[in-house]
């Protein structure tokens, strides 16, 4: 039986990297995007060309309705799922002294898409994966550990999802394994425009570089492929800065 794997915000960068990456090791790969059709498309050719069958659904994941359906397209098109990478997210960038620039609707959508997103894919995906004793791993971020990031509401945001980690792996072993990985600054769009930043960032790192999406995916797909007694874990990946 061929193994599934979905991929949330698999358009671009770490999605994309987990998905052709997933594709290469066998699996079959349901490529999410919410906006970025062209990009999911691309994604999609990366992993036809491994041999490998692909789905691509547009759903926003902050959108509970949507999820449901999602994953009962997977579940139509290739009768289970053994992996589930929460990997879409989103930020907004405010100086975290500027505190009466969160309006409730910046909170809003962080927290709607990065933690109550990343619980309606979860609880959507559960009963799929305890049927083929699969896993689950979510990309967080240290901003959840060390609440430096892009912005307060998503330092937050991410600090919930590492709670929700361990609280799912607690609820759903020993069938399903829940895991997340905390990288640091990861070299795509989003921080664009921020190379400065970054290299300030990185002085106190002992490897000196961030992240690229290759780098985070190879921890990805050993917490989904290459250990079977990690669960409730956040790995940090961030080049040693973060110790």
């Amino acid at each position: 039986m061929q193994k599934v794997a979905l991929v949330t915000g698999s358009a671009t960068g770490v999605g994309r990297a987990c998905a052709v990456r997933f594709a290469k090791l066998g699996y079959a790969v349901a490529v999410n995007y919410s906006k970025s059709v062209a990009e999911a498309e691309e994604t999609a050719d990366l992993v036809r060309a491994c041999g490998v069958p692909v789905l691509v659904h547009k759903a926003n994941i902050g959108d509970d309705t949507q999820v449901r359906g999602m994953f009962a397209a997977v579940e139509s098109t290739f009768g289970g799922l053994d992996v589930l990478v929460n990997n879409a997210a989103t930020t907004h960038f405010v100086p975290h002294a500027d505190i009466d620039a969160l309006t409730d609707a910046i909170w809003d959508e962080i927290l709607q898409v990065n933690l109550k997103g990343t619980f309606y894919c979860c609880r959507a995906a559960m009963p799929l994966l305890k049927a083929r004793k699969g896993n689950i791993v979510t990309v967080s971020s240290v901003a959840g550990l060390t609440g430096q990031g892009s912005s307060i509401p998503y330092c937050a945001s991410k600090a919930a999802v590492n709670a929700l980690t361990q609280s799912l792996a607690r609820a759903f072993g020993p069938e399903v394994r829940v895991n997340a990985i905390a990288p640091g600054p990861i070299l795509t769009r989003w921080l664009a425009g921020r190379e400065a930043q970054i290299e300030k960032y990185l002085e106190s790192a002992p490897l000196k570089r961030a992240a690229d999406p290759d780098d985070v995916a190879d921890v990805v797909v050993f917490l989904a492929n290459g250990t079977s007694l990690m669960t409730g874990q956040v790995v940090v990946v961030d080049g040693g800065r973060t110790m």
